[in-house]
């Protein structure tokens, strides 16, 4: 990723996608975020793609790439957050429609636009990917099409880092744990989710914030990282390293000082 490129955001107008395009324009990276349902992000430089862009959708995303690289100049780094979360069922209950908008959504739009813009970055031979995945991916749980397909993000993006890799596109994952966005905290006040559920099994007892996954997905765009390609980073406050403490008798207490 060039310092004087373009670092385009998919669903950067709320949730992970919010805070990583903020978080990469306080930087002073050129920054443009696309949505679904498009909205402009307030006090930060990052700029708002007017239009709704569909990652779903081939036809909308080639060519909404193609109009936002004329307008911003070549896209050197790429962020694939755009995302929806599927209701919890049990397997019965799940209705194909809502499998397919799932999948369409979080792995069809994930490797479209992945597709559209590093072919490009392969033809100039610099960039740099990020894919939004989830400890879903790396678990199971009653989200039956999200955490196939996390779990299908999870494995493009190995395929990809490798399908580019010798012509200087680097791509990664991240996999978020359980975070406290704007849909989570609806979740939670809802009663459809249990804070206290969430952040038990994780090894610093938390949540984790969007900042911390922005942060992860600032360190895989940039310099610092340019020997780091092919991985999945779980940025989930130690949920995986502590989920199974359970079995055991649970995750030990911190020590009274």
């Amino acid at each position: 990723m060039s310092a004087d490129g373009t670092i385009l955001v998919t669903g950067g107008s709320r949730g992970i996608g919010a805070a990583t395009a903020t978080l990469l324009a306080d930087q002073g990276h050129r920054v443009v975020i696309v949505d679904i349902a498009p909205e402009p992000l307030a006090g930060t430089s990052a700029i708002l793609w007017p239009a709704p862009f569909d990652v779903a959708s081939e036809s909308a995303v080639v060519t909404g790439v193609a109009e936002i690289e004329q307008a911003h100049g070549p896209i050197t780094g790429l962020v694939n957050a755009a995302g929806v979360f599927g209701k919890m069922h049990r397997i019965e209950r799940v209705r194909m429609e809502q499998w397919d908008r799932e999948v369409n959504i979080d792995l069809r739009g994930t490797f479209l636009v992945a597709r559209s813009v590093g072919v490009a970055m392969a033809q100039r031979r610099h960039g740099a990917i990020v894919n939004v995945a989830s400890v879903a991916g790396m678990t199971s749980g009653p989200i039956h099409a999200y955490t196939a397909a996390k779990a299908g993000v999870i494995q493009i993006t190995q395929t990809l880092a490798a399908e580019w890799g010798r012509a200087g596109v680097r791509v990664n994952a991240v996999s978020p744990g359980f975070t406290r966005t704007a849909m989570l905290e609806a979740g939670i006040a809802s009663g459809a989710l249990n804070k206290d559920l969430l952040a038990r099994p994780t090894a610093m007892n938390r949540l984790v914030e969007p900042i911390e996954v922005a942060q992860a997905i600032a360190w895989l765009l940039s310099p610092a990282s340019s020997g780091v390609t092919g991985i999945n980073l779980p940025v989930d406050a130690g949920y995986i390293a502590g989920t199974t403490w359970a079995a055991y008798g649970g995750l030990p207490d911190a020590p009274i000082s």
